[in-house]
């Protein structure tokens, strides 16, 4: 078993040997040019990445659920992606969940401790009854957290579909999973400190996964966000803007739509665009499987 001092990611090179004896402005220049990195090597397993995407595409169009699952930074990374699709996409949050080691609790301060522990993950998938269905992600800088493997192994266990995400090359978590990406992202700056540039993989990696495949099952429109949860007033103002690019109305207009659309954005458009009611939307919407480009013709 590779052991962490191994991995790539915990590496130090004498590039940043200097680094605690460095100005402030060399430091961030260190920092910012190693940054520069992480989108190369994120597109270097974009196939990989479509892959994952086709898998989650495929799940939630069955009536699946996308799960993250992930410990420390990587957790956190995973329930962020999670709960920013409910305003984004306007999916219900049941459908994708995010899980970290530790629980709640975890999100606001270290419980480190919780990464170790296989049977955890066990425990927390099946407390929310995981179902062959769904899908499971599994997010690991390292690529071997007990944790995430113990959850990625469940999830097989059931016959729930599986991904990995990890920062290092021939990861042991990559056996377990359906689709592995494993992103190159080399040495930190500060040695070991993945919340760095494995940290920022990860995150493009999680935003890829979620917006692609929320694209791909019609939740947008052109390249804007058509679904949106009007929940506040920049919202709202943002739903307005749209409603009056794609139903080319003034703004007096696309306001008095939503207000009768009760905020939702492609009811909205339709009622000003075909000259017809909420409920007449409402039903176009529905035989076009909810995809605004298509009940537009």
């Amino acid at each position: 078993m590779t052991t962490i001092r191994n991995l790539e990611t915990e590496q130090s090179i004498p590039l940043y040997a200097d680094l605690d004896v460095s100005s402030t402005s060399e430091i961030l220049r260190l920092m910012n040019q190693a940054d520069q990195s992480v989108p190369i090597a994120v597109e270097r397993v974009l196939d990989t990445v479509a892959r994952g995407v086709e898998l989650i595409v495929d799940t939630l169009s069955h009536g699946g659920r996308l799960i993250y699952i992930g410990a420390g930074t990587s957790g956190r990374l995973g329930v962020l992606d999670a709960v920013e699709c409910l305003p984004t996409f306007n999916i219900p949050p049941d459908r994708i969940l995010g899980i970290i080691a530790g629980g709640e609790r975890a999100m606001f301060r270290a419980v480190e401790e919780a990464e170790d522990q296989a049977i955890s993950a066990h425990e927390d998938l099946a407390s929310v009854d995981l179902q062959a269905g769904d899908i499971v992600v599994g997010v690991s800088a390292s690529g071997r957290t007990k944790y995430v493997a113990g959850g990625l192994s469940y999830a097989h266990s059931v016959g729930a579909r599986t991904i990995s995400i990890s920062c290092n090359r021939d990861a042991e978590m990559s056996r377990l999973a359906e689709v592995a990406i494993e992103i190159d992202t080399g040495p930190e700056v500060l040695a070991g400190s993945t919340r760095l540039k494995a940290g920022t993989a990860e995150k493009l990696v999680l935003n890829m996964l979620s917006t692609a495949s929320m694209i791909r099952m019609g939740k947008t429109y052109r390249n804007m966000m058509v679904d949106m949860r009007v929940t506040n007033e920049k919202l709202f103002d943002r739903a307005v803007g749209i409603v009056m690019r794609i139903g080319q109305v003034e703004q007096q207009v696309a306001e008095q739509a939503l207000h009768e659309a009760n905020g939702q954005v492609k009811h909205a458009v339709l009622m000003v665009r075909k000259s017809v009611g909420y409920e007449t939307a409402a039903h176009m919407l529905v035989a076009a499987n909810g995809v605004l480009r298509a009940a537009l013709g």
